[in-house]
């Protein structure tokens, strides 16, 4: 396969341009932002570090072709004209999922029947097996169908980019992490300031924030697909790794709380930031969201409260957003930040949100309301 390559790092609904800051940010200017993604043309070295570093992307993708497909067998042909020899080994294990979004080729199960059959015609033409074992690593192939254009891709990551290793134990409607550090991005704090979460559950915020303050790359403590590849030389994954290891704050001293009212979750929260290593930088107190106070000037307030969407939650949620109005009120020099898919919660709140931003957690469309405080003095940045 050609050192030069097409990767898709994919993002939830409204994150494709946090995604291409982190992509930049990572030293690859050739993209493009596209709806649910980001295409980089980049080198196969970029297949280690996007997997370790990438914090808000679901997935990093090998773009095989993309092209029209409104016939069974133009979904045939064009798919047996790619190179798949090239990234797939003889003993290569490649299942085939897919999706069809208003495509005359809407039977998702034919289309990866189909997809799989012209991958082992075009195998069997470099390799001149009739049958494949497909014992080896695993290549996730992906048929993606949109509005009769088919996209064709190998995941290189396995199990989701949100799964990074120190989430061991669950807890109810956990917030995914991959959204949890996009809502730490999209807002003002740095790892100079205060970060309180009011509604920490099992302490994901405060953890993701934790991460991204002390720079540990969020991949760090996991495995990938790709790292089983033989195409991609063993140096690469190394090299990856040891700048992960290098490029850590070792000597940072954060400062973030992480509060809720059920103590039960917040010994999950704790062990979670035990596992991910960050546990001396976090303070978690069992305590009411009309508790919460501090003593520093400048803080971020980042959260993700309940949505009342049960109706037999929907007034205590309201009740609650009112108390973080007042209680919030009181600091005025702080920013806060809250995503939530009650539509009234400006409203309870008490106040106009300097900036709105559509985002989804899960399926849930919710809405982000950032409420901006004053710049701190330039000696305290």
């Amino acid at each position: 396969m050609k050192e030069e390559i097409e990767l898709i790092a994919t993002a939830g609904f409204g994150l494709e341009a946090v995604v291409a800051r982190e992509v930049k940010r990572l030293g690859y200017d050739d993209l493009t932002v596209e709806n649910g993604g980001v295409t980089i043309r980049a080198d196969l070295e970029a297949i280690p570090r996007l997997n370790l570093w990438l914090r808000c992307a679901d997935r990093i993708l090998v773009k095989m072709g993309e092209f029209p497909a409104r016939s069974f067998e133009e979904l045939f042909q064009n798919t047996r004209a790619l190179p798949w020899a090239d990234l797939i080994p003889e003993d290569g294990n490649f299942p085939v999922e897919g999706k069809s979004i208003k495509s005359q080729l809407f039977s998702v199960s034919d289309c990866q029947a189909i997809v799989k059959k012209a991958v082992v015609e075009k195998m069997k033409e470099r390799y001149r097996l009739q049958w494949f074992p497909e014992t080896g690593a695993r290549y996730t192939i992906e048929v993606a169908l949109l509005k009769d254009i088919a996209t064709l891709t190998v995941d290189t990551s396995g199990a989701g980019l949100h799964k990074r290793g120190y989430r061991r134990l669950s807890a109810p409607a956990p917030l995914k992490e991959t959204l949890a550090a996009a809502l730490i991005d999209l807002s003002y704090w740095d790892n100079d300031r205060l970060l309180l979460d009011p509604f920490c559950g099992s302490g994901t915020i405060p953890i993701e924030a934790a991460l991204i303050g002390l720079n540990i790359a969020p991949g760090s403590n996991r495995e990938f697909a790709a790292e089983k590849w033989p195409l991609i030389p063993k140096k690469y994954w190394q090299l990856a790794r040891s700048e992960a290891r290098d490029r850590i704050k070792r000597e940072k001293k954060l400062s973030i709380r992480g509060t809720d009212i059920d103590k039960e979750v917040l010994s999950l929260a704790r062990y979670h930031a035990r596992q991910a290593g960050v546990e001396e930088h976090i303070h978690f107190q069992a305590m009411p969201v009309s508790a919460v106070s501090s003593h520093d000037k400048y803080g971020c307030i980042i959260c993700n409260p309940p949505y009342g969407e049960r109706l037999e939650d929907k007034a205590t949620v309201e009740e609650l957003y009112r108390q973080m109005g007042g209680v919030f009120r009181v600091l005025d020099s702080w920013s806060v930040y809250v995503l939530t898919a009650h539509q009234r919660f400006e409203s309870l709140y008490g106040r106009t949100a300097d900036r709105r931003r559509k985002l989804y957690n899960g399926r849930i469309q919710c809405c982000y309301y950032q409420f901006y405080g004053p710049r701190p003095p330039k000696d305290r940045i």
